[in-house]
């Protein structure tokens, strides 16, 4: 049997290697810590799961709109005058199967083949990898910790022609963001130049003291991509939402009618409740703050001392070039002496990630006051 060019060519998603050898693991009865997935340690919150339960009573859960339902759509309009005090139409709303999904989708509705797409590296494995899957072509920017591994206006001007930008603010893996007037610098390029703004918020909400700002809140023609994954705690229910420009409304819909036909309906019921837990969830938020300060203070002990300090997201970004030049090998072996599971950052960077490796704080804080003891023990 044949096997495409186009999926040969497309690398793993080297985190997901990671969780298969800590399950492999822990099914030979061993401990292991899970620093290495960005997945919330708590359920998804009390409204999601008695708005599901009530579904499953009275609907029968058959295809919906390839939209969305519309209460959910009307419900994330309303989420972005709450939080942002704006108004979204909900009819520019597109509820997704989660959040990669949405990229797909927005990718195949901006971009033709070919096209050029500028995101940071270090930066999300998967923009890459579906731009590449897609035939179009990812350009990093190589960002340090000058700017916060974020992009800058400066960057675009010398990465040559473009047709779009992704940026990511709070970003995955480094948990640093873009202040407004970075965004609105970044937006004004874009609209100068003619580039799509996609802008990845699946992290919105989880910030440790100002807000993240919406892209919505700078202009009307920019992509938006979120997720009920990250801050309402629900990343194995796979609903997401994009915020599309209105010409983009229909054809994404004509994709996603065949792409996925419709996210599934139980989940949109359960996003639908999620969005009255909003005490539930701001209590994740402090204890992921809690978690990041008892890292920031305790890794440095076991030679961890090159963090980046997270303003948002649940990730903490590593500089490891004095220990290792090799992460991968780095992390197999924390893996496996001291029950420890990272991700390398060659996932993030393919240029600079040998060195580097990125650390999750999403568990609870027993778990990474446990991760600290270990890791200080084993280096020594």
């Amino acid at each position: 049997m044949s096997v495409s060019r186009r999926a040969n060519a497309v690398p793993p998603f080297i985190v997901m290697d990671v969780m298969r050898e800590a399950a492999e693991k822990e099914a030979r009865n061993e401990s292991v810590i899970h620093l290495e997935v960005g997945q919330p340690s708590t359920p998804a919150p009390s409204g999601a799961l008695e708005a599901a339960r009530e579904a499953l009573s009275r609907d029968r859960l058959g295809y919906v709109d390839a939209l969305g339902i519309p209460k959910l759509r009307e419900r994330i309009s309303r989420h972005y005058r709450e939080r942002y005090g704006i108004e979204v139409p909900a009819d520019r709303v597109i509820v997704t199967t989660g959040s990669s999904n949405g990229f797909l989708l927005a990718f195949l509705g901006a971009f033709d083949a070919g096209a050029r797409v500028a995101m940071a590296a270090p930066g999300y494995p998967p923009y890459r990898n579906i731009l590449s899957a897609l035939g179009l072509t990812p350009v990093d920017l190589v960002t340090t910790a000058t700017e916060r591994y974020q992009p800058t206006v400066s960057q675009l001007e010398k990465a040559g022609a473009l047709n779009g930008v992704i940026v990511a603010s709070p970003s995955n893996p480094t948990g640093t963001m873009v202040t407004r007037a970075e965004l609105a610098a970044l937006y004004g390029h874009c609209r100068t130049h003619g580039l799509t703004l996609i802008s990845d918020e699946i992290y919105h909400g989880l910030t440790f003291g100002e807000r993240a700002t919406s892209a919505l809140e700078i202009g009307d023609d920019a992509i938006v991509v979120n997720s009920f994954s990250k801050y309402f705690s629900m990343t194995g229910w796979r609903v997401g939402w994009l915020v599309v420009p209105p010409a983009l409304v229909r054809p994404i819909e004509r994709l996603a009618q065949n792409l996925m036909i419709s996210t599934p309906t139980i989940s949109q019921f359960a996003a639908l409740g999620a969005f009255e837990c909003t005490e539930e969830l701001e209590g994740h938020v402090r204890r992921y703050r809690a978690n990041r300060d008892l890292l920031m203070a305790g890794l440095p002990r076991a030679g961890l001392d090159r963090l980046t300090v997270a303003t948002g997201a649940f990730y903490t970004y590593a500089d490891i070039s004095h220990l290792t030049n090799d992460s991968v090998e780095f992390c197999r072996r924390m893996l496996r002496e001291a029950g420890v599971a990272t991700t390398p950052g060659v996932d993030f960077d393919p240029q600079r990630g040998r060195g580097t490796l990125r650390i999750s704080f999403a568990g609870s804080t027993a778990e990474m006051e446990e991760a600290v003891k270990r890791l200080v023990a084993w280096k020594r």
